[in-house]
């Protein structure tokens, strides 16, 4: 699909001016403490989980607590957001994220005395309760940005919340594990649980103007199944979905990362901070640029080699026995998964009507959720049978074979340009 401008004369939107907007801002914000608070809460139960067990396999089980909620609720969580006012449904998911933190924050913190036994299975509960909450956070909040920002300035918004998102991800990680490693986990868990508190504050203050909706004659079946027959019926979408899903599943070693610092590269829970936030110091720097430079023209074939280059990252992070080379190799792998995330992104944004925003974000929600947490899973499983470093370069390699075998298989995908600018209908490639 070559995607064509209406007019060449269309000056150019200055990424700065999306800024303007006030509830773009907030949502930033919003997403910016959102951010820090899970990336934190990972790194900490990450690490009180393979400290209590130090079992690998149980890092992918955390995973797998967090992907099955989120994946069943995904079912008909785009329904609510359609039919509701997107912000309410992002405020209130944030609301209880920042309870569950909270009840995990008493437990894991030590603040209620538990056997050892029941504080690893209480951790397990608050991640299984973090999923269902963020199978609503994620189609909410896609549905809130094309709601609040004009079609020439999607992909420089999306590129300022990919920054502030992975800025999110970067001091996450580094605060948490600082202060885990300083004052231990009573007072590691304080911070997640003051950023939901201040997301939260932020996310009450969005109010965006909707357009008139025409009643809706159909079931909640019947909505669900919609999205889903839009998806089937749209190539680029849903190759754009099923790239991410299985090249990030495979190429995935966050998960891993604890086990990896204490048996390869022998550093604490400071290191690990460090290791965790490395790729999204790649995706920040990429994120800024963009955000300065927003891309017009989105391709596809662009997108094959971002992945690809994601997939290589990963072979040589797994590789690598030495702590600045890990740096550098999960940085590269940011770099690429913060160019992907923009193109991704804006791609279904603007492919998607306003209407079923919130359908197609929660069926793509479910397509990130297995790359991720069901990634850690398969991560889990993979290093318990073929131990941590080759279960890495295996991932990394099983990326590339993915790359390729989509790049065959949808012709659609590699024809796609589409400018950003251009305000017309938008058709699969033929």
């Amino acid at each position: 699909m070559t995607q064509k401008p209406r007019s060449p004369h269309i000056p150019p939107m200055l990424s700065f001016d999306v800024l303007r907007t006030r509830d773009l801002r907030r949502l930033i914000y919003t997403r910016f403490f959102t951010t820090l608070a899970l990336m934190a809460q990972a790194v900490i139960v990450g690490w009180q989980i393979y400290d209590l067990t130090k079992d690998p396999f149980m890092l992918g089980l955390t995973g797998l607590a967090e992907a099955v909620p989120a994946l069943i609720c995904a079912l008909f969580a785009g329904h609510i957001v359609d039919t509701s006012r997107p912000h309410h449904v992002y405020h209130l998911a944030i609301v209880v994220l920042g309870l569950n933190t909270l009840m995990l924050m008493l437990v894991g913190g030590g603040y209620i005395p538990l056997p050892r036994h029941i504080v690893i299975w209480m951790l397990f509960v608050g991640v299984f309760f973090s999923g269902l909450a963020r199978a609503f956070t994620m189609p909410s909040s896609a549905t809130l940005i094309p709601t609040i920002v004009p079609r020439p300035q999607l992909s420089g918004a999306n590129a300022w919340i990919s920054s502030v998102f992975q800025a999110g991800a970067v001091g996450g990680p580094a605060i948490a594990g600082i202060i885990y490693g300083g004052y231990g986990a009573s007072v590691a868990w304080i911070m997640p649980v003051a950023c939901f508190v201040v997301a939260a504050a932020f996310s009450s203050t969005l109010n965006p103007t909707y357009n008139e909706r025409a009643p809706r004659t159909e079931t909640a079946t019947q909505s669900i199944l919609s999205g889903w027959r839009f998806i089937l019926k749209s190539p680029v979408i849903l190759s754009v979905m099923a790239l991410d899903m299985f090249a990030v599943l495979f190429g995935g070693a966050v998960a891993m990362l604890p086990a990896y610092a204490d048996e390869v590269l022998n550093v604490g829970p400071e290191g690990l901070g460090a290791l965790r936030a490395a790729p999204a110091v790649g995706s920040v720097l990429i994120g800024l640029w963009l955000a300065v430079r927003p891309m017009r023209h989105l391709s596809g074939t662009r997108l094959l080699w971002v992945f690809a280059g994601f997939g290589v990252s990963m072979i040589g992070f797994g590789l690598s026995h030495d702590f600045w080379l890990s740096m550098v190799f999960l940085a590269a792998s940011g770099i690429f998964d913060g160019i992907n995330m923009v193109i991704r992104g804006t791609i279904v944004q603007l492919l998607t009507p306003t209407d079923m925003m919130g359908r197609v974000s929660s069926i793509k929600s479910m397509f990130v959720i297995s790359s991720n947490e069901i990634g850690s899973f398969e991560s889990g499983t993979a290093a318990a049978i073929m131990g941590l470093v080759p279960s890495i370069v295996f991932g990394g390699a099983a990326t590339l074979a993915v790359v390729g075998a989509i790049a065959i298989l949808s012709p659609s995908l590699r024809r796609t340009i589409i400018d950003s600018h251009h305000d017309g209908d938008h058709k699969p490639a033929t």
